[in-house]
């Protein structure tokens, strides 16, 4: 039956970049004008939130189920952190929370054709091994925060190799949090790597279930207080995606 079922995962493959184009090309001369002032910035977080993503998850088959320990204040800004395993995480987050946030990402991402030219006007892009670019995500982030955003970070910095469960956490998410006291919202996303790994003969069409678990505070915190704060995080974000491992009720 693989003769059968590899030439549909690739066509499927190619739907997913197909549809990528189909949103982002029509969309563009939107995308330019909100992307060209941060006054403009919560019409294209709403933009990408409610078309963008969803013609992508819904399109290519995915169905979010979303459980929340907690709800966000709309308004307040937090640090939002998930585990990282798909492209689609992009478009999970994206659905996950309706208060609208900044992405910090690598900038290599920035050389993705057209994707890329909007994501670097969108986003906070950082050279992981550069000191001065992880210097300047700080007084960018801090520019955002005071407008009422939240900033999103995968604290693994960047998607592991298929076979780690969860990567080391990075300290930047952390230190943003307890530097402006905000609370960090943790995530665990379960069936992004099943759904849409980067191997590239895989993946299916199903449900993506996300755990939205209760905040921790950083309130009072102090930069001796980063390693307790980010060994919490991955614990809870590792327990939970345990659990979803081990949900023998689950069908995908």
């Amino acid at each position: 039956m693989k003769f059968l079922k590899y030439p549909l995962i690739i066509l499927w493959r190619m739907w997913f970049y197909i549809l990528m184009l189909c949103t982002i090309i029509p969309l563009s001369p939107l995308f330019l004008v909100l992307t060209s002032s941060d006054r403009y910035y919560r019409h294209f977080f709403w933009l990408v939130r409610n078309v963008w993503a969803n013609v992508i998850l819904y399109g290519m088959g995915f169905f979010p189920v979303i459980e929340r320990a907690q709800e966000m204040e709309y308004g307040k800004s937090y640090v939002l952190i998930a585990n990282h395993t798909s492209m689609t995480d992009i478009m999970l987050m994206l659905r996950a929370s309706e208060n609208p946030f900044v992405f910090v990402g690598k900038k290599e991402l920035a050389k993705i054709p057209i994707f890329g030219f909007f994501y670097k006007r969108a986003c906070i892009m950082v050279d992981r091994n550069n000191v001065k670019s992880r210097t300047e995500v700080y007084d960018r982030a801090k520019k955002r925060l005071a407008q009422g955003l939240s900033i999103c970070i995968f604290p693994e910095g960047g998607v592991p190799e298929e076979d780690i469960f969860l990567d080391a956490f990075k300290d930047g998410a952390f230190r943003l949090a307890i530097t402006y006291q905000i609370p960090v919202v943790p995530m665990t996303f379960a069936d992004n790597k099943k759904r849409f790994s980067y191997t590239f003969l895989s993946g299916s069409p199903g449900i993506m279930r996300v755990k939205i678990h209760r905040f921790l505070d950083t309130e009072g915190l102090t930069a001796d207080d980063r390693a307790g704060l980010k060994a919490k995080a991955k614990q809870v974000i590792g327990d939970q995606l345990r659990r979803f491992n081990e949900d023998k009720g689950y069908v995908g």
